[in-house]
């Protein structure tokens, strides 16, 4: 073996290593538990809805795509959107109740906003638009903000600039509801809840599906689960 294929073989196994912190990292970071205010979600508890890893296949059979390009590439669900318009790709199939959709994701240099999540919606065919629905969201709404919020009237619409996003970098995201007790998570850490006044019927309005806006980003490892919670009875203990 020459000194060239020598220094191929360190470097690949080099690189398969460092994959491999990351993918045990992201791992790590997946939460049994998320604590909400009144309200505890035990995530190994939670029926498994939809579990699959992504095929182009699978994808042409099972989703829908809206106003945008997606694409599978090696295990990732790809998802390019130049527009200022929601760029959606929508499971077919109906996930009604309180979800929690968990995944992976980044965005794919030199993009560097919006990945976004779509849950309790729906797509109008009539009009080609989304119609009801909650989306939460990393580095969105113009000016770099965790968000969460209901289309299609957006009355419901809560952010923060407080979360410290790196473009390319890749996340673990957890979001979802309980009968409008919104939240979203990144890397395990909660970064976001607020409680919807008027809470979506999601019994009626039942679609999960991502979002580019103006992005161009790339998701794996999707899962989506029928929220499973206990209540908690929140007080303070003395502390002085």
């Amino acid at each position: 073996m020459t000194k060239y294929s020598i220094l191929i073989v360190v470097i690949g196994f080099l690189f398969g290593c460092q994959q491999n912190k990351i993918d045990n990292k992201m791992k790590s970071e997946t939460v049994n538990t998320i604590a909400l205010m009144k309200k505890t979600i035990r995530v190994d508890s939670s029926k498994v809805l939809y579990n699959k890893a992504i095929t182009q296949e699978e994808f042409s059979k099972d989703w829908t795509v809206h106003h945008s390009n997606w694409k599978v590439e090696d295990g990732w669900l790809i998802g390019e959107n130049p527009g200022n318009w929601p760029g959606m790709a929508i499971l077919k199939q109906d996930f009604p109740g309180n979800v929690l959709i968990e995944f992976e994701a980044q965005t794919i240099l030199p993009s560097s906003h919006d990945i976004n999540v779509m849950w309790n919606g729906e797509w109008l065919p009539e009009t080609d638009q989304r119609g009801i629905a909650y989306v939460a969201g990393l580095q969105g709404w113009w000016t770099g903000k965790v968000g969460i919020e209901k289309s299609n009237d957006y009355k419901f619409m809560v952010g923060t600039p407080l979360f410290n996003f790196e473009p390319g970098k890749l996340y673990k995201i957890q979001a979802g509801s309980i009968d409008g007790q919104c939240f979203i998570l990144a890397d395990g850490k909660l970064l976001l809840e607020a409680m919807d006044p008027n809470p979506i019927d999601n019994q009626k309005y039942t679609k999960v599906g991502f979002e580019a806006y103006c992005s161009k980003i790339r998701i794996r490892n999707i899962k989506i689960m029928q929220i499973y919670w206990e209540p908690v009875d929140m007080k303070y203990e003395v502390d002085f």
